[in-house]
């Protein structure tokens, strides 16, 4: 006998109820989150009567019209992700800061959920939005729930989310790639979001890994420095910032990522390396750049004014 996935205290309530729910409603509740639809229970061999049955004994709670979380009702962010996606139909798919949620890239899970869907059929507690573009290139399945890609919730999100940050940590994890979030911006050249997408396309810069990192080609930019590449990889080590002209590496040091003996040790040996290599490397912090940055402006270009190719 399987057991549904479940908030906790919700198991010790499902092996009671597991001789009166057939194992193939667990089975299938189980891989939708707990969450099943009055046409998979008919099909499943319930009659009409034995689901009214089953929701006046709360063995099934009504999440939406037709959907049914099976043991306690939904209570988790992507149970009640998964059913309101059910309850919009067999095309819908949970999208925008939703799908940007169940891929790990939102700080928290919107509420209501967002869901695509070709129509609109008006769910309680749900924001639907309709939209033609969507095709089967823009939809996965993932942990169990039919989603957007990531390349299309970054798109229909940009205008509402951090983007520079969400773009960045997307494009380092296995969920993304440049030519991914390239396909989506020329398949919705009138998409809102596509052009705060495509100035990450040209990028010849790595994906950058923090605030700081984003906020330093800005602070140079503003400074009338030279603009430097973002996490590339010199002498075989991934430097956080390199001005090839002029031999100059800058490492963006927050406290956080430089505590412990380790890292410590290997930031020297790494500086050794690339010194040998007839590079110099110039480490900043967020408090000196932010706190005064126009002396961190002026040292910097002082610097790559001794360095510069004569």
């Amino acid at each position: 006998m399987c057991l549904l996935l479940a908030p906790p205290g919700a198991i010790g309530h499902l092996r009671r109820i597991a001789t009166k729910i057939p194992n193939e409603v667990v089975a299938l509740a189980r891989r939708q989150h707990r969450n099943v639809t009055r046409a998979q229970l008919l099909a499943l061999g319930l009659s009409s009567e034995g689901i009214d049955r089953r929701l006046r004994g709360r063995l099934l709670h009504r999440e939406h019209l037709g959907v049914y979380a099976v043991g306690t009702p939904a209570t988790t962010p992507i149970e009640k992700a998964a059913a309101a996606v059910l309850a919009c139909g067999d095309q819908a798919a949970l999208s925008y800061g939703s799908a940007l949620a169940l891929w790990g890239f939102a700080r928290r899970w919107p509420d209501p959920p967002h869901i695509t869907a070709p129509t609109d059929r008006r769910p309680s507690k749900v924001v639907v939005h309709t939209a033609k573009t969507l095709t089967r290139a823009d939809v996965r399945v993932h942990m169990g729930v039919r989603t957007t890609t990531l390349a299309r919730a970054l798109l229909d999100s940009a205008r509402d989310t951090p983007i520079t940050r969400a773009v960045n940590d997307a494009l380092r994890s296995p969920f993304l790639t440049k030519s991914q979030l390239a396909d989506v911006c020329a398949r919705n050249p009138n998409h809102p979001g596509t052009t705060l997408l495509i100035p990450f396309l040209d990028l010849t810069s790595g994906p950058t890994r923090s605030e700081f990192e984003d906020a330093f080609p800005d602070f140079c930019r503003t400074f009338d420095l030279p603009v430097p590449t973002m996490n590339v990889i010199v002498c075989g080590y991934e430097v956080d910032a390199y001005f090839p002209e002029h031999g100059v590496i800058v490492e963006l040091d927050g406290w956080a990522f430089h505590r412990d003996r380790a890292t410590f040790e290997s930031d020297r040996n790494r500086d050794a390396d690339t010194l040998a290599a007839g590079l110099v490397t110039v480490r900043i912090t967020w408090v000196r750049m932010t706190t005064n940055p126009q002396h961190e402006a002026d040292r910097l270009r002082a610097i790559l004014a001794r360095r510069r190719p004569t």
